[in-house]
């Protein structure tokens, strides 16, 4: 099932892909695509309703982020060995975890936005993962259970306010539209192996990143689990993680988003993104 979020910023309704790729309201079923309608019990409830007999959406809406209200932007830095010997440090012994505000999150077609004072802001296509199931000291064989379905996240990245300065990732991972997320919530149903997914993204049609998931450092099940020993991990949760090579900051010479230019990113079953970088106002 491919669920999703349609309208304006901040006024989103819930809805869902049927099989001839039209957009159904969900609104009469729940109330969001969040927390509460991400766990087991209410997905079995969606999975079973015949989207067909839903109103249909017509033309062709913006997609806000596909889940709303997440509580928490779990993100995984250096998750694939190239794409750490590019940015020139070791593979970690150990998944590198950061957080990215919630307030950066945005629709997947979105504009992205430069930040004041940017010189350095970059690209990164993820395999996001969306929580379903609550859990804490979730045990590794049993992490996939906890997945409420899969999605794609742009991890945009000013790399002089993440690794120039003092303090933490974070401050790199945050600004407004630095998150996009989308265009669907694809159920874990639809996603029988998340360790091999093929991911990709452009920049104005040269294609920078051409990767595939299995060649991540730690897999999904390790990260819910490795990442739920130190808080819980709550439905609507989103974590996004890792990148592939080719990022700007790996290339030569390096290379960075400007205003005017155009980004399409996508992972296999997953859809795609296109995003347009503005300037800050």
């Amino acid at each position: 099932m491919k669920l999703l979020r349609y309208g304006a910023p901040g006024q989103e309704k819930p809805g869902a892909m049927d099989r001839r790729g039209v957009i159904r309201d969900l609104s009469g079923q729940i109330d969001d695509v969040n927390g509460p309608a991400l766990v087991p019990e209410s997905l079995d409830k969606l999975r079973a309703l015949d989207l067909e007999s839903l109103p249909e959406v017509q033309g062709t809406p913006r997609l806000g982020p596909c889940v709303g209200n997440a509580g928490k932007f779990i993100a995984i830095g250096l998750n694939y060995a190239d794409h750490a010997k590019e940015s020139g440090v070791d593979v970690p012994r150990e998944p590198v975890i950061f957080m990215k505000a919630t307030s950066c999150i945005c629709g997947p077609n979105d504009n992205v936005i430069i930040p004041r004072g940017s010189e350095k802001t970059d690209w990164e296509v993820e395999l996001g993962v969306i929580i379903g199931q609550p859990g804490q000291h979730i045990h590794e064989a049993d992490a996939l259970s906890y997945v409420a379905g899969y999605t794609i996240v742009n991890d945009v990245s000013e790399r002089a306010f993440q690794l120039e300065g003092t303090g933490q990732w974070v401050k790199g991972k945050s600004s407004d539209t630095f998150g996009p997320v989308g265009p669907w919530l694809v159920t874990t149903d639809e996603v029988p192996d998340p360790q091999n997914l093929p991911l990709w993204l452009e920049v104005n049609g040269h294609r920078y990143q051409d990767g595939n998931t299995k060649t991540m450092v730690f897999t999904v099940a390790f990260l819910i689990s490795y990442v739920s020993r130190f808080m819980s991990l709550q439905s609507g949760d989103i974590i996004t993680t890792g990148t592939p090579p080719g990022v700007g900051m790996g290339q030569t010479p390096q290379t960075y988003l400007k205003p005017g230019d155009a980004m399409q990113l996508g992972i296999e079953g997953l859809g795609e993104q296109r995003q347009h970088v503005v300037a800050s106002s």
